[in-house]
């Protein structure tokens, strides 16, 4: 980034003609940064020299300048502004050309060499003779962010007041962002006064500490007898201090900011704890409690799945429990969203296999363990874990269950199988019993239920509630995958070709219209991969490209992402509208699913207002290239709100959409532009996801959690070991787990005296 190092260098150079630092404004602009729709004008006349690809001065030059050029702006003692455009050119030199608004005074040229160049290393070994030239540059980075604060003035000015600080400290951020400031930030490192990296919630303030600090220090080194006079200056330590001032100030905004939005943290902890909750917890009549009591503080509900009368429910459940509990608990409800997703399939049969565990030859190393009550009587206990539940219609036959007797019953393939009662429980609406099954065994409604020595078999009780299996199909590499628009039964019969691939269906008609043959397509959160090998109205076929050793599943509601075609999404669906009036009378926080650019805050922040929903939390999703690629701006726009502001990284869709290899440097620069922003920020998706289904995590998911801690708040979704994860969790995200002391011994000599 040679040129970017000596633009800064030539911005320094041009910045010293023009007296104080903190009196102008200058902006270093660069290909990339005029590519985005985030720069305006504010009134400095400097546009009319600038297009987006080339710069002419005002000389007749016989070459076009290259792309890497300056725009500064300066106001003349009528308080009127003037403009300077200037072009940094192959030969390491600033043609500069300056145009005074409502002026006759002819114009001027300067032509400024560069004051330092990368190649300069020599030069690191004396600091205090670099001193003069670091001091300039940090001060000619002061001045950029403060013009592109001049340069959006307009778009600050329509920012919420809640908001207002932070909106401006995002474009000081930005404009930092837009300089190759490498150098600049080892040379400050080497005298160990300031790291740019580090100062993105409060910019300006860094900057201003950092050019004091560099001037004291300056004044020190020239007169060494007045030392400690000049760095106790009054004058020197008010700025400072105002500085310091403005830095924690801008702390606690951004702690304010996530208070506003998610609550204060209890007990210590660095973030919040979201789970993901559905029907599970209507199921379970204590399940609300449970999570609750492990940690949690926001309970999330997805309005892709379920309806209103069991999101009620939930919500009826997680206040009566926060109340209860004296446990503060917000509820998030995302919005659907545009997503495509694999259509409902046909219901299996209603049958549940007990399956003990066996060994490689067949043996039974441990029997299934199999929970039996009355209809009902709700989930098993918290602390019971049954491989199978098994709801009866008896009561008299479970008044008489005891432990260690034994209930006969024929499976479903006629197969004569046995249960041995071994403890009892009392639950809601009456008792509970776990029972060992040492035999594979397939229930079903209807199931007789008999108990052992009862000749006449005239007490019995029957299986009921048995949920339908659960449809799938299993895709390997090399398979065909027919997906088509309606699952109904009055559709015509296919008029594919291919007969005997598995098939599937999606209602949008997005992924219809938008997709290509040869185009990548991914589905359930790229776990399968597949390439598309034709298409028409009704029907895409897909090549599986990656998938499991032994083939994996694709159910129902699955994601399907198709990152490389150019679709065309509607920001609300008319499903996130109704939803949203829902949404507003029972939730703290909406999240908004795939925001793509300002044309989905803008309808946004329309229904809120129609809705008077001035108090409802949201959350921006980016799980898409385009909402990456337009965070700030996407930002700036939702800050116009006066709602309380966040943003989830949603990384599943957006691994899919942006490359699983990308993943690391995606969420550092998110979490960087919404620290500069005071954004509290959700770290989402597959978080312990192997605690969660298996009850064991990784070593990976361990120190990624430690990366989340980072984040505001952390999200595990739903899973049979849901407790035990928001409980490690719980652990890692306290203070006192993450003051890891090593054992390690001083080191003792021998006593050569002895």
């Amino acid at each position: 980034m040679r040129s970017g190092v000596a633009s800064l260098s030539s911005v320094a150079n041009h910045a010293s003609n023009y007296g104080p630092y903190t009196a102008e404004a200058l902006v270093l602009a660069s290909k990339n940064l005029h590519d985005k729709p985030l720069h305006l004008p504010c009134g400095l006349n400097a546009k009319i020299l600038v297009s987006r690809d080339k710069i002419f001065t005002r000389r007749r030059l016989k070459r076009v300048l290259p792309s890497t050029y300056i725009v500064s702006a300066v106001r003349n003692g009528n308080d009127e502004p003037e403009s300077t455009v200037g072009a940094y050119a192959d030969d390491q030199s600033l043609t500069i050309s300056k145009n005074v608004r409502n002026s006759n005074d002819s114009e001027k040229e300067v032509i400024a060499s560069s004051l330092y160049l990368s190649e300069n290393h020599s030069q690191h070994a004396q600091i205090l003779g670099n001193q003069g030239n670091l001091l300039d540059k940090l001060k000619a980075v002061h001045m950029h962010a403060l013009a592109m604060e001049q340069w959006n003035a307009s778009r600050l000015k329509l920012c919420h007041r809640r908001h207002a600080a932070s909106a401006a400290n995002l474009i000081h951020y930005l404009a930092l962002r837009s300089l190759d400031v490498d150098q600049l930030n080892e040379d400050l490192s080497s005298v160990g006064l300031l790291n740019l990296e580090t100062i993105n919630p409060y910019v300006i303030a860094g900057l201003s500490t950092g050019i004091q600090l560099l001037e004291n220090l300056k004044s020190n080194s020239s007169d060494s007898d007045e030392r400690v006079e000049g760095i106790a200056s009054d004058e020197s330590f008010n700025k400072y201090t105002n500085s310091q001032f403005t830095a924690s100030m801008m702390r606690k905004r951004a702690n304010s900011n996530r208070d506003f939005l998610i609550g204060p943290l209890q007990n210590e902890k660095r973030s919040h704890i979201m789970v993901t909750v559905g029907e599970e917890a209507i199921a379970n009549e204590t399940f609300i409690n449970d999570i609750l009591k492990a940690g949690a503080t926001i309970i999330r509900i997805n309005c892709a799945h379920g309806d209103p009368s069991i999101w009620s429910e939930i919500i009826r459940r997680v206040k009566i429990n926060s109340q209860i509990l004296e446990k503060p608990c917000r509820i998030l409800m995302d919005l659907a969203g545009p997503k495509l997703r694999t259509g409902r399939m046909k219901s299996g049969p209603c049958v549940i296999k007990i399956s003990p565990k066996k060994n490689a030859c067949g043996n039974v190393i441990k029997a299934a363990q199999v929970w039996v009550a009355q209809k009902g009587a709700g989930s098993p206990p918290a602390h019971v874990s049954p491989d199978v539940i098994l709801y009866v219609d008896g009561q008299e036959f479970l008044e008489k269950l005891e432990v260690d007797d034994t209930v006969r019953f024929s499976d479903a393939r006629g197969k004569q199988r046995s249960l041995k009662i071994s403890k009892k429980f009392p639950v809601f609406g009456g008792v509970g019993f776990m029972a060992e099954c040492r035999n594979t065994a397939y229930v079903e409604n209807g199931t007789k239920l008999y108990m052992k020595g009862n000749k006449k078999r005239s007490v019995f009780g029957c299986v009921v509630d048995v949920p339908p299996t659960e449809t799938f199909v299993r895709l390997r590499v090399g398979d065909l995958l027919v997906i088509t628009r309606d699952s109904s039964d009055e559709q015509p019969q296919s008029t594919s070709s291919i007969v005997g691939n598995a098939r599937v269906t999606c209602s949008s008609g997005y992924l219809f219209d938008s997709v290509k043959p040869g185009e990548p397509i991914a589905f359930d959160d790229g776990k399968i991969r597949g390439v598309i090998k034709g298409t028409s109205i009704s029907e895409i076929v897909v090549s599986i490209t990656h998938a499991g050793p032994r083939g994996t599943k694709l159910g129902p509601e699955k994601s399907i992402n198709i990152p490389e075609s150019k679709i065309q999404y509607e920001g609300l669906t008319s499903k996130d509208i109704v939803d949203l009036d829902f949404v507003g009378g029972h939730a703290d926080i909406v999240g908004i699913s795939f925001v793509r650019d300002v044309d989905d805050i803008i309808l946004l922040r329309q229904e809120l207002k129609k809705r008077k929903l001035e108090r409802l939390g949201v959350v921006l999703k980016i799980e898409t290239k385009d909402g990456l690629r337009n965070l700030p701006i996407l930002l700036l726009e939702a800050m116009k709100l006066s709602n309380p502001l966040g943003v989830m990284i949603a990384r599943g869709d957006l691994a899919v959409e942006c490359g699983w290899e990308m993943m690391a440097d995606i969420q550092e620069q998110i979490l960087s532009i919404c620290s500069a922003a005071h954004v509290p920020v959700i770290w989402a998706t597959q978080v312990l996801e192997s605690l969660v289904k298996t009850g064991v995590p990784t070593r990976a998911e361990i120190t990624d959690v430690a990366c989340g801690r980072r984040a505001s708040c952390i999200m595990l979704n739903k899973g049979k070991h849901i407790l035990e994860a928001i409980a490690t969790l719980d652990t890692i995200l306290k203070g006192n787990s993450t003051k890891v002391k090593a054992d390690v011994r001083p080191l003792v000599f021998p006593n050569l005296l002895s």
